[in-house]
């Protein structure tokens, strides 16, 4: 009996030593240095990776934004976004796409009233688009409804519009452009992008400037 007691403390013992040690290495030591080597090396990545203007976050570059004005670039369509009806305590939207197949009839009027506004909305008394110059991001969202990226043939199709609406020159609009497309990952993965949130941010300052 007494070393039945005995193994057993032993083993409760054991047992807790182990907590102890697992609790303080897994739960306090690890997240630590995790966090640590994250901020050092990565910081900005660490952070959200947020894009700040005149000394204020607006926004991350991970997450693409509505609601610009015609003066800036637009984003792609967000047509499957939903508002939260469950906890209304919080004002949330919630990504996803439109679960459309391609020859759906609601997806198809949606792309073309899409395209005839993205031709209209760009087309100056100088520069008039063609819808057959209209790529496919610029009619349709993508599967969560939160890209922040536009394709260079996208960006190089608002240039117009942009420089007209702030009185800038279309040769510098262009540049900002061309300052602001990334190409593709590791030069093979994916495909050229433009960062709508960072783009936006740098024509800002640029009307400042």
């Amino acid at each position: 009996m007494n070393n039945s007691v005995t193994n057993t403390a032993r083993l409760l013992g054991a047992g807790l030593r182990a907590l102890l040690v697992l609790t303080v290495v897994c739960g306090v030591l690890y997240p630590l240095a995790v966090t640590g080597v994250a901020q050092a090396l990565f910081h900005s990545k660490a952070n959200g990776s947020e894009i700040t203007s005149d000394g204020k976050v607006v926004g991350s570059s991970l997450i693409g934004q509505q609601g610009y004005g015609l003066d800036y670039f637009q984003p792609r369509p967000a047509n499957g976004l939903g508002e939260n009806s469950v906890n209304t305590q919080y004002k949330l939207i919630l990504s996803g796409a439109t679960n459309r197949s391609g020859d759906n009839a609601e997806l198809i009027a949606w792309v073309k009233e899409a395209k005839a506004k993205v031709v209209k909305d760009n087309s100056t008394g100088d520069y008039k688009v063609r819808p057959s110059q209209v790529p496919a991001d610029a009619v349709t969202s993508s599967g969560s409804g939160l890209d922040p990226d536009i394709s260079p043939a996208y960006a190089d199709l608002q240039v117009h519009r942009v420089a007209e609406r702030n009185g800038l020159p279309v040769d510098r609009v262009r540049k900002l452009v061309d300052q602001h497309t990334e190409g593709r990952t590791l030069g093979f993965m994916g495909e050229p992008r433009v960062n709508v949130l960072e783009l936006n941010t740098a024509l800002k300052d640029l009307t400042k400037g």
